[in-house]
């Protein structure tokens, strides 16, 4: 005990300090290394991205509207946030989805992989369900024989066409193939629904390519259900700034 006071008192350095009086396990008690440093970045990074990764693949998704296909229903420029937990998350990298605590429905807004192009994601509204027959005349809908109250509709008067894509539907006839079959847009079917096979069509069903051209959607497609919006401006403008100066603050919190 003298001989430390002694060597303390000439200014001699502890065994375990360095030459500025620092103790050498400073750095662990204190501060931590620079490895420690990249290491806790590291496991930041990975716990955020992980959580990232369960939070958009089993709990909502977003998405952002850039076609005119769900006017007046969905502008341009919509920003939406998709509930992908109620028909159930697809698992990341497999073919497996995580149950769901709900079926879709006839009405619902859905974001969901089209089957004509495998990088492409829509969002339509779900008009005919598994079992469904379904007929268009003169732009009338009629679900199971009886016509369809559609409000939502957007008609802008545009002339009726026939798409030779859509001769898909003389496999779903009610009654089998029809000879002199020629559906157009406003004019078509009576077609079956299958079992695990959907109908989607836009609002704007003047100019929609939806359904009636490329065909039923399985239930495996389907991402989830439009839930709201949470941001929304007018991406036609030609103003600056238009994500500041256009926002559509009415639509902001409108829920589907």
């Amino acid at each position: 005990m003298v001989r430390r006071r002694r060597e303390l008192l000439a200014g001699k350095p502890r065994p375990d300090c360095d030459a500025a009086g620092r103790g050498k396990r400073g750095t662990e008690r204190g501060e931590p290394t620079p490895r420690q440093q990249v290491m806790g970045w590291i496991r930041s990074i990975s716990l955020a991205v992980l959580v990232w990764l369960l939070f958009t693949s089993f709990l909502v998704k977003t998405f952002v509207i850039d076609s005119g296909s769900m006017e007046e229903t969905l502008l341009v420029g919509d920003f939406m946030i998709v509930n992908r937990a109620a028909l159930g998350g697809r698992v990341p990298l497999t073919d497996l989805r995580m149950p769901g605590y709900a079926e879709p429905e006839r009405g619902d807004i859905m974001v969901f992989d089209p089957p004509h192009e495998d990088t492409l994601v829509l969002v339509k509204r779900l008009i005919g369900m598994p079992g469904d027959t379904l007929e268009m005349r003169a732009k009338a809908l009629f679900v199971n024989g009886k016509p369809q109250d559609e409000p939502y509709v957007f008609d802008t008067g545009l002339p009726d066409r026939h798409d030779s894509a859509m001769m898909w539907q003389q496999d779903y006839l009610l009654g089998g193939v029809r000879d002199g079959y020629l559906p157009t847009r406003d004019t078509w079917g009576p077609i079956v629904i299958p079992p695990n096979h959907y109908l989607m069509m836009g609002d704007h069903r003047d100019d929609s390519l939806d359904s009636r051209t490329w065909g039923l959607v399985e239930r495996w497609r389907l991402e989830g259900r439009v839930a709201a919006i949470y941001f929304s401006y007018n991406r036609s403008s030609f103003r600056p700034f238009p994500w500041i100066k256009e926002v559509r603050a009415e639509r902001i919190g409108k829920r589907f």
